[in-house]
């Protein structure tokens, strides 16, 4: 499942490519998280899923929103960050995610929405007979459903930029000295 426009249509035939059978992109624009995640959740409730994978974030805002709205608005469990996820029987998944000191084991019940972070597949290389056999495989396109949007963005401003580093002589003690205390109001 895919919201945006036709011109991700490669993105999505790369998943036929590497495996994946069936495809559906939802017509419209990628706005914000929420409206992605209310487009999802309005096809997943009319069709229904066992596990729900999504990425990590976003390449264009880079949020990690569609998630954990994703299965709010499905009113499912949400797991962020998974590493690796094994089913334990046919509704059991153990999932695991690494955490700062260690690796959080988490225990759940199907349906849940997941998000992959590295380690969780490998990223693969399509090959020629994926290719082709991707071009034949129905790439399914669905209206979007009327959405009104909970936020809208008021503006958007560029954090100022930075200084440039400035090196000083190792043999310059005074000056760094001088630095830190009027420029960097250390000392």
């Amino acid at each position: 499942m895919h919201v945006g426009p036709a011109e991700n249509d490669s993105i999505i035939r790369k998943a036929l490519a590497i495996g994946a059978t069936d495809a559906f992109r939802i017509d419209t624009e990628a706005v914000t998280a929420d409206q992605v995640a209310f487009q999802l959740a309005t096809f997943i409730q009319q069709h229904g899923f066992d596990i729900i994978f999504t990425g990590k974030e976003t390449i264009d805002y880079n949020g990690a929103e569609v998630g954990g709205r994703l299965a709010a608005q499905l009113n499912l469990p949400f797991i962020s960050f998974a590493s690796h996820l094994e089913m334990a029987s046919d509704n059991v998944a153990i999932i695991k995610r690494d955490m700062d000191g260690g690796t959080e084991t988490i225990q759940v019940n199907t349906p849940f929405v997941v998000s992959a972070a590295k380690g969780m597949a490998e990223q693969r290389i399509p090959n020629m007979k994926g290719i082709m056999t991707a071009k034949s495989k129905p790439l399914n396109v669905v209206t979007p459903q009327a959405y009104s949007p909970k936020i809208s963005i008021v503006s958007h401003e560029l954090p100022p930029a930075k200084k440039a580093v400035q090196y000083i002589d190792p043999e310059n003690m005074a000056e760094l000295a001088r630095l830190l205390r009027e420029e960097a109001k250390v000392i």
